[in-house]
């Protein structure tokens, strides 16, 4: 087991479903008394197997994604590695400390208060008292709820569970860290945060994810199992496990909509745009969709950002998104040309100042980025008290719903070797609300899109 964080052979877990109440009391009695009787003894039960004749190894350092519908058995499986449930058939060998992210709440007394509850599950995790006073006060901090943290969790908000619990299972020193579909609520700064952890965690620790997300399955773990009523259908790659699953989902679709196959429909003679040079790139369909990407803008508030690094040779003062009239963005649709601005003040001397930007989804996926190094071939140079602004201009890209922030830098030397004077983690957020957009990351607005018939299949 040197290597071996979790091991699992012939793993399942039965339950006994009761058509009625009074069918349990019946299961209790009446089956012994047919054996005294030396009759055959009814069962006044069906049973449901969530899980049956699973057997897989987790290596120490791997990220395994588990994957699968509604009811397939991902959260039984969960309970069982973690030892909250027993099973009705085979074994579970774990190696370390487990430290489980499961149901909302799972391990709080609604009576107790976030403090006492900390104290209650930081004991549960096998810490000791003197290591959780230790540990408090940056429990609470990563928590983030303030004074709250005297009240009654009952109390408490979705978002607020998750913050507390996902705190607490931060600081236990966990071998193995088990989530299940706990980042999927909360406010978009703290699941960015939960993310850097756990990229962080998974450097020397095992991780067990559970989500529904696959963007965050392919970008997070190298490895995914798919469970299909109970039983392993697929282990094998993320990227791999993730395209034969949303396949199947997608057939399965097709079939409930009694389609057996996709159609398309050629036409009758070639459609071209026109030939005229475009040297922007500007979707025209965007005007005719009824339906438009609607995304909204918040603004830079230096006093809420909470996660930023740098040495401190200067210091990001603003980060704003612009229209083309150089005015605040508040609302956009996708395609237009908007400025990415960012304010720049300089505290030392510097030599070969570079400013940057990154914009990520929820998961603290990386969608696009740049920087002004390329541009700027050329020393720019800092002194005390210097103001700098970088601007960076691109058509907004057509977003899915969701969370998106821009991460933004400034750092100084060169782009292999440079050091960060200031990066500033979510320093922007926006958040699109209705989108025209159903897959994929990011839409790009087409330049062109052509259609040409070349023939029929003799």
């Amino acid at each position: 087991m040197n290597e071996i964080a979790v091991e699992v052979h012939g793993l399942g877990k039965r339950y006994e479903i009761y058509p009625a109440p009074q069918d349990r009391l019946k299961q209790m009695v009446l089956p012994r008394l047919a054996r005294v009787l030396h009759r055959e003894p009814k069962e006044y039960f069906r049973e449901f197997w969530a899980l049956r004749d699973v057997s897989l190894s987790i290596s120490r350092g791997e990220t395994v994604a588990i994957i699968g519908q509604n009811g397939s058995g991902k959260s039984t499986f969960l309970q069982l590695v973690c030892g909250i449930l027993f099973p009705t058939t085979g074994q579970v060998q774990r190696s370390g400390r487990i430290a489980a992210l499961l149901e909302l709440g799972a391990g709080f007394n609604p009576e107790f208060t976030g403090e006492e509850n900390v104290y209650l599950s930081g004991m549960l995790y096998g810490l000791s008292e003197k290591q959780l006073k230790e540990r408090y006060n940056s429990i609470v901090e990563f928590a983030g709820i303030g004074e709250f943290v005297t009240q009654p969790v009952k109390t408490y908000s979705s978002g607020m569970y998750v913050r507390l619990a996902f705190a607490i299972a931060v600081h236990v020193d966990a071998d193995v860290l088990v989530v299940d579909e706990a980042l999927s609520v909360g406010d978009v700064r703290f699941t960015q945060k939960c993310m850097r952890f756990l990229r962080q965690f998974q450097k020397t620790g095992t991780l067990l994810f559970v989500s529904h997300d696959v963007g965050a399955v392919t970008s997070l773990c190298s490895r995914a199992v798919w469970l299909d009523h109970g039983s392993i259908r697929l282990d094998g790659t993320a990227k791999e496990v993730v395209e034969a699953y949303l396949a199947e989902q997608h057939a399965q679709d097709r079939k409930a909509y009694g389609v057996s196959a996709i159609s398309v429909k050629a036409p009758k003679a070639s459609t071209e745009s026109s030939e005229a040079e475009v040297r922007d790139v500007v979707d025209t369909r965007l005007e005719q969709l009824k339906v438009r990407n609607v995304t909204q803008v918040f603004e830079f508030d230096p006093e809420a950002v909470q996660s930023a690094f740098g040495a401190g040779g200067a210091s990001i003062v603003g980060v704003a998104l612009l229209d083309e009239d150089g005015k605040g963005v508040r609302l956009l649709h996708g395609g237009e040309l908007v400025t990415l601005e960012i304010k720049v003040e300089v505290h030392a001397e510097l030599s070969g100042l570079i400013f940057g930007f990154y914009v990520k989804d929820r998961l603290g996926q990386r969608l696009f980025g740049d920087n002004t190094h390329l541009s700027y071939q050329e020393i720019i140079g800092g002194r005390v008290d210097d103001q700098f602004r970088a601007s960076f201009q691109f058509r907004m890209p057509v977003l899915p719903v969701g969370a998106y922030s821009i991460d933004a830098a400034v750092a100084s030397g060169t782009q292999l070797d440079h050091t960060q004077q200031h990066w500033l983690h979510d320093a922007l957020q926006f958040r699109t609300v209705d989108s025209t957009m159903r897959h994929g990351l990011i839409g790009i607005p087409m330049l062109r899109i052509t259609v040409e018939k070349e023939g029929a299949v003799s």
